[in-house]
């Protein structure tokens, strides 16, 4: 009889089923594709709710790139699923927006409020949507400057979700605080040097750790991380300046 035996990806146990006796995880992982992604995570992620939201939160906190790494690559048993992950917190974003007596609009220049009102109206009604436009341009960026890192379209797509979700969750916390904390400069100063920050030296700190695996020096490394996480904030100020430009000539 033919022996198919292997070892778990989660834990190393010898496992000759479909799921691990030890940990529960699922015997045949693979690399995530874009079909895989579409018709099996997403899928899953909308109507399934799996164990490790606690346990998945702590790792993006303080483990972020090396625990999504190990996710990609297979130890998946004991994390939230990325997409089910997003759909809670935003979830989460959308009920306690209500109660908050501050808005975005109220945090940046008079100049600037009419352009920031009008994405924050399109970012609460279509919070999914501003999601799925986000997270590929991101992915994009991330896998231009990691091609060393060998992880394909697809798994860029979900290392990005990962960080997406902390960032997210770093964003409700703020929400959380203009419901009793109304003083107009301090949330400016928590919006843009705490929250704005944090997200900036996050992404940084998320893409040096998960390709500190790749045949990159630490220089080098580092360069990318900074350059990843910076590109599309770039690419925001780039457009934001020809669509300021078009609209002055036009007038």
């Amino acid at each position: 009889m033919e022996n198919t035996a292997s070892h778990c990806l989660n834990c190393g146990n010898l496992v000759a089923e479909k799921y691990c006796g030890n940990c529960g995880q699922v015997s045949s992982t693979h690399r995530y594709s874009l079909k895989h992604v579409v018709t099996h995570d997403f899928v899953h992620g909308v109507w399934h709710v799996d164990k490790g939201v606690l346990y998945t939160l702590k790792e993006l906190f303080t483990n972020p790139g090396h625990s999504v790494r190990a996710y990609i690559l297979g130890k998946r048993a004991n994390y939230f699923n990325f997409i089910t992950l997003l759909l809670l917190i935003l979830a989460m974003s959308s009920l306690v927006s209500h109660y908050s007596h501050i808005k975005l609009t109220d945090l940046v220049p008079e100049s600037g409020r009419n352009a920031v009102s009008a994405l924050e109206e399109f970012s609460m009604k279509y919070p999914k949507l501003v999601l799925l436009i986000t997270i590929p341009i991101t992915s994009v960026f991330s896998l231009l400057w990691f091609k060393k890192g060998k992880f394909n379209y697809a798994e860029h797509l979900v290392l990005n979700s990962y960080k997406a979700s902390a960032e997210l969750t770093v964003a409700l916390l703020f929400t959380i605080i203009t419901i009793f904390y109304t003083n107009i400069s301090g949330l400016i100063f928590i919006y843009y040097i705490a929250v704005g920050g944090f997200t900036f030296v996050y992404s940084i700190w998320f893409y040096y750790q998960f390709f500190s695996k790749s045949d990159y020096t630490k220089k080098s490394l580092l360069f990318r991380a900074v350059m990843a996480a910076a590109s599309p904030s770039l690419l925001s100020l780039v457009i934001g300046l020809i669509v300021g430009i078009a609209t002055h000539a036009g007038h």
